[in-house]
């Protein structure tokens, strides 16, 4: 496969999963944003990644719908204009090297608890599939701002996802089908911490539970079975 097919094959996932999303709900219409790292091929420099197209719905995406834009976010590739949240899709690629996908949604549960301007805390050990013990709430900023995209970058530090008060859910993975499992999980998750909360306050795991369960995650569903 050559650097070009590559790059587009990845848009083409890309697709697959903004259109995925849409299916489940968990977008709806326009809303919403998805990027994946661009390959050398396309030319922008290490900081480099393909967005969607800003107020475009899911059906009428197409590999080539995709904008690329460089690290000071000019636009190299695409005859759409990128979306308006993606200064906080290019603070996650710098706080993070090892993150190549990133999947905005707005998700009905997670933006429910965004609402609230609640996180997530240890309520169940599946937090820590996001990184971390917990996954924050950012403050309010309005979208496409610098304000807003610091504050996702910070929040990504140390984890690989987070909600923006009375906003929506961002999560980011190594590959862009662990972004969409983080993304899917966390929305499970908020879902299940709603429920809770309209019966009472849950037990929380402590942080050395957590702790246990971080380490056991990072070796959980990869090891071989012996011959």
């Amino acid at each position: 496969m050559t650097d070009d097919d590559h790059d587009h094959t990845l848009r083409a996932q890309a697709v697959a999963a903004v259109q995925r999303l849409d299916a489940l709900g968990l977008n709806r219409g326009s809303t919403g944003n998805l990027s994946v790292r661009a390959g050398t091929a396309a030319g922008g420099g290490a900081g480099s990644f393909w967005i969607t197209p800003t107020g475009t719905p899911p059906e009428d995406i197409a590999p080539d719908s995709f904008v690329l834009l460089d690290d000071a976010g000019t636009v190299l590739q695409g005859a759409w204009a990128p979306s308006t949240e993606w200064p906080f899709h290019r603070a996650i690629y710098r706080a993070r090297p090892d993150l190549h996908a990133v999947v905005h949604m707005h998700s009905p549960h997670a933006t429910a608890l965004a609402c609230l301007r609640r996180g997530l805390p240890p309520f169940h050990y599946m937090v820590a599939v996001a990184g971390g013990d917990s996954v924050p709430c950012t403050p309010y900023h309005l979208f496409g701002t610098d304000a807003l995209s610091q504050a996702v970058g910070a929040a990504f530090a140390d984890r690989n996802a987070c909600l923006m008060a009375n906003h929506g859910l961002v999560a980011a993975g190594a590959t862009l089908a662990q972004a969409m499992k983080v993304a899917q999980e966390v929305e499970a998750l908020c879902g299940i911490y709603l429920q809770t909360l309209a019966v009472g306050e849950p037990v929380l795991l402590s942080r050395q539970e957590m702790a246990a369960v971080i380490e056991r995650f990072k070796s959980y569903g990869r090891a071989r079975r012996a011959a």
